[in-house]
Parts: structure tokens; sequence; C-alpha cells
């Protein structure tokens, strides 16, 4: 036999090497794509994975992957299409909707989903002492307003009914249109009450039962990993009812210590998908490569909450100044640069044919006269002031523009406090704050998924504002069945909003972001809702 000469040997081994180079080289975009595995930036950190509690963007995200309600989304249109209900029959008069449950449908444990399961998350939502943010969503619901406000305390008489396992019966106050759309929402998903009670009452939040080891879910995929602050990573649960047409095998979603570093990543092929771009990359993408980004209209509000409650943000004419002084046209064309609109509303245009009222136009003159009105010439005696902003996003950019807007304008001075989501929310939510930047995303298709959050009796106000005005009209256009005339109830109403000033619309969003060649079953809507399970990866 020949022995291989030492040249021979060599060449072989250094080609072994550089094969084994490649492979050590290879991305994990690269990998995800051989592996059916995405990687998907969220932004800001996630807060909660309890669907009940969960309300940014963030965490709607990966509780949509873990979780499935009654009625899910089509993935290019979004309209109603079955989820755990196979199919629904409603009655003639609008009011009573009988959903069949899959026989098939299971829980990640491999239990089954029964209508009882529906029934007790429901129950869970409207107990007073719970604090569900989203509770007043299933207000539509008869009797679940008299017993979330405690004014009724049979749960039997509120309008839901199991007959039995398969079946599920829900009786509304008054007809809604729109009511299957609303039943994608987190709010109306099933929790597994025996695993939230095995860490405490099932009215409780904070418990540990969302947890990788304790998690229970009933969605296309089930919770592998959470890294507060690193990774969560869902993998395709076996026991979901659709679980052959699921191609992804897992996804990775990557919170992101800043925009800039979402970029980064995505260049370093560590990301398919980027929640945003740096307003300063904007135009070098749309020159060099306009293929991975994306930018599409969005549904969603871009604004700065005021705390009405404390001292001299208690009084409209200031509020109505620092609307006025800010130049909305500036901030889009010079900053976000991404296709935004000013904002004078709260609704963004194009809302399921809502005409949009006419809000406070931007005019630092009349802003000036307001404020000296108020008793502050020149800003002359009015306190510094704390704006507060999350950490992820282009939010600071865009803060340190309005910022600049207030003191050349108005001559006041407006302090950023940068923070992360998570303790944004808890401030928000405890109104421990002066000004806090917000957005507000349409959870289905019309103007009243944005003007029914600031009534007095919401649970996303978080304003401190009140009016009885506005809460009499929101709730007689959730009662009139003519469009027309129920958008003029809510033109009115939003009318009232503006002049009040409890917010400060700054523009409405567009998203702008960045997305790999390989993704496919990713489309572009005005909600932002993807359905994972319609999203696999093509090499």
């Amino acid at each position: 036999m020949r022995r291989p000469s030492v040249l021979r040997l060599l060449s072989s081994a250094l080609s072994l090497l550089a094969l084994t180079g490649c492979w050590s080289r290879e991305s994990p975009v690269q990998a995800g794509n051989r592996t059916q595995i995405l990687h998907r930036s969220l932004g800001a950190d996630v807060a909660e994975l309890d669907p009940h509690v969960a309300t940014g963007l963030p965490e709607l995200n990966v509780v949509s992957t873990l979780f499935e309600g009654l009625v899910a989304e089509d993935p290019q249109d979004l309209h109603p299409v079955p989820g755990v209900a196979e199919r629904w029959d409603i009655s003639a008069d609008g009011l009573t909707y009988t959903f069949l449950l899959r026989t098939n449908a299971r829980w990640s444990n491999g239990e089954p989903v029964t209508a009882r399961d529906f029934l007790a998350s429901f129950r869970r939502v409207l107990t007073p002492s719970f604090g569900a943010d989203y509770a007043d969503m299933l207000h539509v619901v008869q009797g679940a307003e008299a017993y979330h406000r405690g004014q009724m305390a049979d749960f039997a008489q509120v309008g839901f009914a199991a007959p039995e396992d398969r079946t599920l019966i829900i009786t509304l106050e008054h007809p809604m249109p729109h009511f299957l759309s609303l039943l994608s929402h987190p709010v109306w998903f099933p929790v597994h009450l025996p695993t939230l009670e095995k860490s405490g009452p099932s009215a409780q939040r904070g418990g540990s039962w969302t947890r990788p080891e304790s998690f229970v879910g009933n969605g296309p995929f089930n919770l592998r990993e959470w890294r507060p602050g690193k990774t969560i990573v869902v993998e395709k649960s076996p026991h979901y009812w659709d679980a052959a047409h699921v191609r992804l095998q897992a996804i990775y979603f990557h919170p992101a210590d800043s925009v800039e570093a979402e970029e980064r990543a995505f260049r370093a092929g560590q990301l398919h998908i980027t929640e945003a771009l740096p307003v300063s990359k904007v135009d070098t993408y749309r020159r060099d490569q306009p293929g991975v980004l994306r930018i599409s209209p969005f549904l969603d509000t871009y604004f700065y909450r005021l705390n009405v409650t404390r001292p001299f943000l208690n009084d409209r004419l200031v509020r109505r100044a620092l609307s006025r002084a800010i130049d909305r046209t500036a901030l889009v064309e010079k900053v976000t640069r991404g296709g935004q609109q000013p904002a004078h509303s709260f609704t963004p245009p194009n809302t399921a044919g809502y005409e949009l009222p006419a809000g406070l136009a931007d005019d630092s003159a009349a802003a000036r006269e307001l404020l000296a009105a108020a008793g502050y010439p020149g800003g002359r005696g009015l306190p510094a002031f704390d704006l507060l902003i999350n950490s992820s996003g282009n939010h600071r950019v865009i803060a340190e523009a309005v910022q600049e807007m207030w003191r050349r304008e108005l001559g006041v001075t407006a302090r950023l406090v940068n923070m992360e989501q998570k303790t944004l929310l808890s401030l928000r939510r405890t109104r421990d704050y002066q000004i806090l930047r917000s957005d507000w995303a349409g959870d289905y298709l019309d103007p009243a998924a944005f003007l029914g959050i600031f009534t007095s009796g919401s649970g996303n106000n978080h304003t401190g504002w009140a009016s009885a005005d506005y809460d009499a009209l929101i709730y007689e256009a959730a009662r009139t069945p003519d469009t027309a005339a129920r958008h003029a109830l809510l033109r009115r109403a939003e009318t009232i909003l503006l002049a009040e000033v409890p917010i400060i619309p700054v523009f409405h969003y567009t998203t702008v972001r960045l997305v790999h060649p390989a993704v496919r079953g990713w489309h572009d809507n005005p909600l932002d809702h993807h359905p994972y399970k319609q999203v696999w990866l093509e090499p």
C-alpha cells in the first residue's frame, strides 16, 4: 500500500481546518435558515408573559406564540380565522356567539383545552382585585362590567356559558361588528388554571407559572428559555392542534440595549428581523440595501402622556402650550425620516373610514401666549419637569428634539429620564410620573380601539384625566349601529380629548425595520401582527 506523501497529508489537514473554520463562522442567521430557527429582535425587554396582564408590544409579540384564543388572524389581511374554535354561529340579532371548540385542541402538557378553561380565564380577567389593564375589552359581554366593577358578585350572571366541554356561548350587551377581531387579543386567551394555582391564587400577578420549568400554554410554540435582558426561546409545540403546518422549529426573541445594537446585530448575521432602525441609518439602507428595508403604515400613535394630577400639569393652558410648541413636521422630516405623519389627532388617519377631527395646530407664538396666560411668561416660574423615556428604539433622539423645542419656544426645562421598559410600565401603572413617552397600537381596525382607552374606567388611561361627557359619547357610540352616526359620536369625543390635552400626540407611526430575505410569510399590515405559525425561512 502506498503511503501518502507529507505534502498530501498537509494539504488534507489544511482542507479540514478550512472546512472546520467555515462551519465555526456560520452565523446564527445562516444556521437558522438551515434549521428553521428565527432570530427576531424585540427592541425593549419583556416585562411579563402572562397574557392577561401583558401590555407592551414586546410582550404581545412573545405571548402570541405561546397562547391561542378562540379566533386567530389571517397572516395577510388579519381577518378572523378559526383558532381553538373550529367554527362559530352568530344569532340574527348579533348578540349571541356560539363557538365549537376543536376536539384536538391541547395544552402543552397534553391535556385538552375546554370551554371551561375559557370561562375560568375570563373570570380571572374580570376579578376586580386582579387589575387587568385590558379588562374593559370584555365589558361588551353582558354583565361583565358590573362584575368587574364589583357591582355583581355572581359570575354565573355574566354572559359566558359552557354547556359542555366543546361549546362556549358568549352573549353581548350590544351588537359589535368587530367582536370576532377582538378575540385575537391576549386578554381573551385561556390560561391553564391548575398550573397557575400551584404558585398562588389564580387572580394574582407575578406568579412563577410563566417560568419555563412551570409553563403551560396552548399556542403553536412552548416556552423553552427565558433569560431576562438576554433571550427568550420558544420551540414548536408537538401538542398544538395544527403542529403539522408550523414550519419554524424555534424562535429566539432578543431584547436590544439600543436600536443601534439591533442594526449591528442584523449586519453581523445575528438577527433575521429588527424591531426598528436608527433614524440615522434609514437613508443609507434606502439607498444601498432597499431589499432588506421594510417601511409600511402602522396603526400606531406616538404620544406623551401627561399626569394631570401633578402641579402645573393640572392646568389645561400649560398642557396646550406644550403641545402647540412641538414642530411635528420638522420632527418627522428631519429626525424620524421613515414616512411617519405629524399627529394632530390621537386616532391615526385612514382608520376604517373615520374622519379625523381638527386638533391643535403647531404654533409656537400661540404656545407662548398660552403659557403666559397660565402665569408663566417666557417659562418663568415653571419648574423643570421630568420626561420619562424607555431606553429602546429611537426614543431618546426624538425626546431630545422635543426637549429643545420646548426650551427654545417656551423657555421651559424638560429633564430626560431614561429607563428600562419594565420600570417605565410600572411607573405608568402607579401614575408615578409627570410626562411619559407612550405609544398606542390599535388592537383592531376601528377608531374605538384608540379612543376607548381614555374613558375614566379604562385600565389603560394612566393620566388621571376623566370627562363625563367623553365617557357618555364613547358609551353611546358603542351602541350605535349606523357607522356614520357612530363615527360622528367618536369624533365629538376625540375633539374633547384633544382640547383637554391629557396626551400630546406627536406622530403616527410607520414600521421601519430590517427583514432578511430568507424570511417568508411575513406580511406588512397596519396592525403589525404576524402570526408566527405562518412564518418560515427559505435559504
